[in-house]
Protein backbone atom coordinates (compact mmCIF):
# COMPACT_ATOMS: atom_id res chain seq x y z
CA UNK A 1 0.00 0.00 0.00
CA UNK A 2 1.49 3.05 -1.23
CA UNK A 3 1.64 6.52 1.56
CA UNK A 4 0.54 9.62 -0.37
CA UNK A 5 2.44 12.44 0.37
CA UNK A 6 2.01 14.94 3.14
CA UNK A 7 0.50 17.65 0.51
CA UNK A 8 -1.57 15.41 -0.97
CA UNK A 9 -2.98 14.20 2.28
CA UNK A 10 -3.55 18.12 3.34
CA UNK A 11 -5.17 18.59 0.18
CA UNK A 12 -8.01 15.62 0.47
CA UNK A 13 -8.33 16.73 4.14
CA UNK A 14 -9.39 20.01 3.45
CA UNK A 15 -11.32 19.33 0.59
CA UNK A 16 -13.27 16.84 2.42
CA UNK A 17 -13.56 19.55 5.33
CA UNK A 18 -15.00 21.72 2.81
CA UNK A 19 -17.40 19.62 1.12
CA UNK A 20 -18.59 18.64 4.56
CA UNK A 21 -19.67 21.35 5.56
CA UNK A 22 -21.61 22.36 2.84
CA UNK A 23 -23.93 19.28 3.56
CA UNK A 24 -26.87 20.90 4.85
CA UNK A 25 -29.76 17.34 4.79
CA UNK A 26 -31.30 18.75 7.49
CA UNK A 27 -32.10 22.03 6.58
CA UNK A 28 -35.34 22.17 5.01
CA UNK A 29 -38.62 22.71 6.78
CA UNK A 30 -41.92 20.72 6.52
CA UNK A 31 -44.96 22.10 5.74
CA UNK A 32 -47.89 20.37 8.02
CA UNK A 33 -51.29 20.72 6.52
CA UNK A 34 -54.21 19.10 8.41
CA UNK A 35 -57.75 19.65 9.02
CA UNK A 36 -58.33 21.97 12.13
CA UNK A 37 -61.11 19.36 13.50
CA UNK A 38 -58.35 16.69 13.59
CA UNK A 39 -56.52 18.82 16.38
CA UNK A 40 -60.20 19.49 18.05
CA UNK A 41 -60.62 15.66 18.04
CA UNK A 42 -56.80 14.62 19.62
CA UNK A 43 -57.82 17.52 22.64
CA UNK A 44 -61.20 15.70 23.22
CA UNK A 45 -59.48 12.12 23.73
CA UNK A 46 -57.15 13.26 25.66
CA UNK A 47 -59.97 14.99 27.97
CA UNK A 48 -61.08 11.80 28.15
CA UNK A 49 -58.21 9.71 28.77
CA UNK A 50 -57.33 11.99 31.70
CA UNK A 51 -60.66 11.11 33.44
CA UNK A 52 -60.32 7.36 32.74
CA UNK A 53 -57.52 5.80 34.93
CA UNK A 54 -57.43 2.19 35.35
CA UNK A 55 -55.14 1.85 38.71
CA UNK A 56 -58.69 3.19 40.58
CA UNK A 57 -60.60 0.04 39.89
CA UNK A 58 -60.89 -3.12 41.41
CA UNK A 59 -60.46 -6.00 39.35
CA UNK A 60 -61.55 -9.68 40.27
CA UNK A 61 -59.18 -12.68 39.27
CA UNK A 62 -61.17 -15.70 38.40
CA UNK A 63 -58.12 -17.80 37.00
CA UNK A 64 -54.43 -18.75 37.16
CA UNK A 65 -52.63 -21.15 34.91
CA UNK A 66 -52.88 -22.34 31.37
CA UNK A 67 -53.31 -20.34 28.15
CA UNK A 68 -56.08 -22.52 27.03
CA UNK A 69 -57.52 -22.87 30.13
CA UNK A 70 -57.76 -18.80 29.93
CA UNK A 71 -59.38 -18.47 27.22
CA UNK A 72 -61.59 -21.65 27.96
CA UNK A 73 -62.72 -19.62 31.18
CA UNK A 74 -63.01 -16.04 29.69
CA UNK A 75 -65.04 -17.17 26.75
CA UNK A 76 -67.46 -19.58 29.85
CA UNK A 77 -67.47 -16.31 32.15
CA UNK A 78 -68.38 -13.83 28.80
CA UNK A 79 -71.38 -16.30 28.18
CA UNK A 80 -72.40 -16.60 31.66
CA UNK A 81 -71.69 -12.04 33.13
CA UNK A 82 -72.21 -10.33 29.95
CA UNK A 83 -72.32 -7.05 31.56
CA UNK A 84 -68.89 -7.70 33.17
CA UNK A 85 -65.88 -7.05 30.96
CA UNK A 86 -62.86 -9.70 31.54
CA UNK A 87 -59.26 -9.89 29.94
CA UNK A 88 -56.64 -11.81 29.89
CA UNK A 89 -53.22 -11.21 31.31
CA UNK A 90 -49.68 -12.74 31.08
CA UNK A 91 -47.57 -13.47 34.24
CA UNK A 92 -45.00 -15.22 34.16
CA UNK A 93 -45.58 -18.54 33.72
CA UNK A 94 -49.25 -18.13 34.17
CA UNK A 95 -52.12 -16.88 32.45
CA UNK A 96 -54.74 -14.87 34.35
CA UNK A 97 -58.16 -13.71 33.76
CA UNK A 98 -59.17 -10.68 34.98
CA UNK A 99 -63.03 -9.53 35.36
CA UNK A 100 -64.44 -6.32 35.68
CA UNK A 101 -63.06 -2.56 36.12
CA UNK A 102 -65.59 -1.72 39.99
CA UNK A 103 -64.83 1.65 41.00
CA UNK A 104 -65.95 1.17 44.54
CA UNK A 105 -64.67 -1.59 46.77
CA UNK A 106 -68.64 -2.32 47.99
CA UNK A 107 -69.57 -2.69 43.83
CA UNK A 108 -66.50 -5.16 43.59
CA UNK A 109 -67.73 -7.05 46.97
CA UNK A 110 -71.19 -7.45 45.51
CA UNK A 111 -69.95 -8.91 42.00
CA UNK A 112 -67.59 -10.68 44.11
CA UNK A 113 -70.07 -13.05 45.99
CA UNK A 114 -72.15 -13.63 42.41
CA UNK A 115 -68.84 -14.71 40.47
CA UNK A 116 -68.00 -16.59 43.60
CA UNK A 117 -71.19 -18.79 42.65
CA UNK A 118 -69.69 -20.29 39.87
CA UNK A 119 -65.90 -20.11 40.18
CA UNK A 120 -64.23 -21.24 43.11
CA UNK A 121 -60.91 -19.41 43.63
CA UNK A 122 -61.71 -15.99 43.17
CA UNK A 123 -60.08 -12.80 44.70
CA UNK A 124 -59.99 -9.33 44.38
CA UNK A 125 -57.33 -6.82 43.05
CA UNK A 126 -57.37 -3.91 44.69
CA UNK A 127 -55.96 -0.48 43.12
CA UNK A 128 -52.98 0.01 41.62
CA UNK A 129 -51.41 -3.39 42.34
Amino acid sequence: MRILAPSKRVFLTLTMFTLAYNIHAQDQNLILNQDPKFEQLLNEKRKINTSINTNDTYKIQIFSGKSEEAKKTLSDFKREFSTIDGTIIFNTPNYKVMVGNFRTRIEAEHNLAEIKKRYKSVFLIKPGK
